[in-house]
């Protein structure tokens, strides 16, 4: 079947993830042949850099040797049994390398995809709530301009309207705060955001014995257009929450496993969440694989004779999957051995010199901003879709797969990108919005 007759097909056949499907009739689905490194190798040959590490999972790029190795040697095992009441030399190795990442964080409970995670925090803090008689601690409390994930509760504590209002008769409704927001790492809000916070503080003191739990995404927010905020208002926030028995569910799903620099995000504010929500790069996307890490004290109130009725009894079909065990554990072992968080803070300098390049020369950027492998900067002229569907077209034919969300465009690539990619990269973004400019 050549090109044309598989994108015909799929057109007919496929409902794409994220997309109005119309702008296909233009823009038609690219024919993936092959992937590896930092790069997606197209049917007809060309070769594309995958600037986005395929929406954010891809931190060792594809094909890595060592991934394929760990998954092969389980296959070999066994590819998947039930993970109620079985357990395996993976898993356990695992659930030591993810108990490692966080002082108190000391139990594992495994689910399927970054949305799953969520609603399983979710659902401990509630339920936590009921077996310590406390009811009445119901309310949620997330951030503004929040995203994260597609189920129920996941899209109900998120903040992006564009994704969330047309279910809005099924969903629930937290509290809304606003972070710190910061221009970069060397704003002063970054390390004092105590103005911002007073007017915070005030906000949050009348839900203060009615909430369960605050959910973040650390330091970045990624759908809102890689947003960062101030590690001392995080901090401030974390503090408050303690000292009112409320909960911080992290929602590091984008930001942990070395992507900012840090094995958690959480470390720049120094804190420790009641729960930690892990994927996307935990298999760096083979497998659809997410955790919740929790502490000691959550996991105790839950145990007891089952004819108690304290049993956290979410059952997910495909928990503790060997294959996506096996590859998670890969994982963390090569960030560890290859020292990819200091990787990414490298990357940071780089990463920034680059954009900031091509904003001083096509004048189409402002806001060019940094933190660890993440690099992005906002068009002047705000959000315009059918300019960021054509960029993304242009993009590809130059060789790069870069896709702006609303009017922010970023690069998230591969923790192991060379250098002479990333050059690359920066050529390739500069040329297209040049482009732009000359038509």
């Amino acid at each position: 079947m050549n090109a044309d007759e598989l994108q015909q097909l799929d057109q007919n056949l496929n409902w794409h993830p994220c997309a109005q499907m119309k702008d296909y009739e233009t823009f038609k689905p690219l024919v993936i042949k092959s992937a590896y490194d930092s790069y997606i190798e197209l049917s007809n040959g060309k070769k594309i850099i995958d600037a986005i590490s395929s929406w954010w999972c891809k931190s060792l790029g594809h094909n890595h040797p060592l991934l394929k190795k760990a998954v092969l040697e389980q296959i070999e095992k066994f590819e998947h049994v039930l993970f109620a009441h079985t357990t395996h030399d993976t898993i356990v190795q695992l659930a030591q390398k993810l108990t490692s990442l966080s002082p108190n964080l000391n139990k594992v409970f495994y689910a399927g995809d970054g949305s799953s995670a969520v609603e399983i925090a979710l659902k401990m803090s509630l339920h936590a709530r009921v077996l310590q008689n406390q009811p009445h601690r119901s309310q949620f409390i997330a951030l503004k301009n929040s995203y994260h994930g597609e189920t129920s509760g996941a899209l109900s504590v998120s903040d992006l309207t564009l994704y969330k209002q047309p279910y809005a008769s099924m969903l629930f409704t937290p509290i809304f705060i606003e972070p710190a927001y910061v221009d970069n790492l060397d704003d002063p809000l970054w390390n004092d955001a105590s103005a911002h916070w007073l007017k915070t503080e005030k906000i949050l003191e009348q839900y203060a014995n009615t909430t369960t739990a605050i959910i973040i995404e650390p330091i970045v927010q990624g759908a809102a257009g890689m947003k960062i905020y101030s590690a001392d208002f995080l901090s401030r926030l974390a503090s408050w929450a303690k000292h009112h028995a409320i909960h911080i569910i992290a929602d590091e799903i984008m930001t942990g496993l070395g992507r900012t620099g840090k094995m958690l995000a959480s470390e720049y504010a120094h804190i420790e969440a009641d729960f930690v929500c892990l994927s996307k790069g935990l298999t760096s996307g083979w497998l659809p694989f997410s955790v919740v890490l929790t502490n000691d004290a959550i996991y105790q109130l839950f145990y007891d004779d089952y004819d108690r009725g304290k049993a956290f009894l979410h059952s997910h079909t495909y928990s503790g999957n060997a294959l996506g065990a096996s590859l998670a554990l890969a994982t963390l072992t090569i960030i560890e051995t290859d020292n990819l968080c200091a990787r990414a803070r490298e990357l940071q300098t780089i990463l920034y010199a680059h954009m900031k390049e091509i904003a001083d020369k096509t004048h189409l950027l402002h806001k060019v901003r940094a933190i660890g492998a993440i690099v992005a900067a906002d068009f002047v002229w705000g959000h315009n879709e059918k300019f960021n569907q054509l960029l993304a077209q242009r993009a590809v034919e130059m060789g790069a797969l870069i896709r702006p969300i609303g009017n922010t465009l970023y690069w998230l690539p591969p923790l192991n990108i060379s250098l002479q990619t990333l050059v690359d990269l920066k050529d390739i973004t500069l040329q297209t919005l040049e482009n732009f400019k000359h038509q």
